[in-house]
């Protein structure tokens, strides 16, 4: 029933309401600050079900800027994250949407110590990149997470429940999971026939309602989520260029932003919410050129700007995406003949953080 009224909540207003934020300072004596006062630092990871997905823990893995040399993708620190903390011993709110900034060293805040007078243990949760308001349910023990499209193309987020002593918090591990999709191309051309192999120009590659903004409804206590869109969807042009498409499949490359690239840290990717498949709504459109040819002593034109819409329907488990997963789509083009179909598959995949040079799982 409690994610039932907040539910109702969301779908009500239109714009998220911000609860004040309640303290067991209110109403009491102020006094000195306790020890905890001065720096807090947070330990941050993130983790693939559990599992550490890199030795090397230098902040949050994800795409916003990429190492060329050790293929590690990093959070750009100049983006904060958002911190709740709350006392369930005497149900307040301590912490509300507080921002903790980066730096090249990591991320801290210093917190001024009055806040945790009373205050025995406190249950801290993260999400990342920090917004503007949160939306609580009752008794604090789930918080909702409005991201627009800017905040969902940093690849949106959250922390696992950490539960601290107050004379603990000076430092503060956050085992951070990704709350949305990573999408993106592969391509290849698999026409049986030698005469009619590599003459396909990939020329322009586009998604089409690629949900956008969304409300994440983050359960603490469960540790789990649950989307909401906001019905905000867009096209996202992925290619636009003009790149010679390599033949079979031990020549497929990753669609980038104007060149097919051999390395996944190379292509080009978006985030999406993730979003139940619809007949006739998700489709991928892509426009590609032929070089003449000659076959059977007849010469044929070439062709400028063929048009191929490919809807998504019927190509994942349960016609849905599953946040946290990366879907790397594949794209054989078949020239046999030029109006046979094209075959048009995804692999599916769990986040990697890491950039491998062996793409063979994508």
């Amino acid at each position: 029933m409690k994610h039932e009224r907040v539910l109702l909540q969301l779908l009500c207003l239109c714009t998220l309401v911000l609860l004040p934020a309640c303290s067991l300072s209110d109403g009491l004596e102020q006094s000195a600050p306790s020890r905890n006062a001065g720096r807090t630092d947070f330990d941050v990871l993130v983790t693939r079900d559990g599992q550490v997905i890199s030795d090397e823990r230098t902040g949050i893995m994800t795409k916003s800027a990429v190492d060329t040399e050790t293929g590690i993708a990093t959070m750009d620190s100049d983006i904060p994250f958002g911190l709740v903390a709350i006392d369930f011993e005497h149900n307040q709110l301590i912490l509300d949407n507080y921002k903790v900034e980066g730096s090249a060293s990591g991320y801290s805040t210093s917190f001024d110590g009055f806040i945790w007078s009373g205050v025995n243990t406190v249950s801290l949760s993260a999400y990342y990149p920090h917004v503007e308001a949160l939306d609580y349910g009752d008794g604090y023990e789930n918080y909702a997470i409005p991201y627009s499209v800017k905040e969902t193309d940093a690849g949106p987020l959250v922390s696992k429940t950490v539960k601290k002593a107050i004379d603990q918090l000076n430092m503060v591990p956050l085992e951070f999971q990704h709350i949305n999709n990573d999408i993106g191309f592969k391509i290849c051309d698999i026409t049986p026939d030698e005469n009619l192999q590599g003459l396909i120009h990939l020329r322009k590659l586009t998604a089409t309602n690629v949900a956008s903004a969304g409300v994440f409804l983050n359960d603490i206590v469960s540790g789990s989520g649950v989307w909401h869109k906001q019905g905000y969807y867009r096209k996202v042009v992925v290619f636009e260029g003009d790149a010679l498409v390599g033949v079979g499949s031990e020549n497929e490359k990753f669609v980038g932003f104007d060149t097919l690239e051999d390395r996944l840290a190379d292509s080009h990717r978006y985030y999406s919410i993730p979003d139940d498949i619809e007949i006739g709504k998700q489709c991928v459109e892509v426009v590609f050129d032929v070089d003449g040819f000659t076959l059977n002593n007849y010469y044929y034109q070439p062709l400028k700007e063929q048009v191929r819409k490919f809807m998504l329907y019927g190509l994942l488990p349960d016609n849905t995406f599953v946040y946290g997963k990366q879907y790397t789509f594949h794209i054989g083009l078949d020239l046999s003949s030029v109006y046979k179909q094209i075959t048009f598959a995804p692999s599916v995949g769990d986040w990697e953080t890491t950039i491998y040079e062996n793409n063979d799982d994508f």
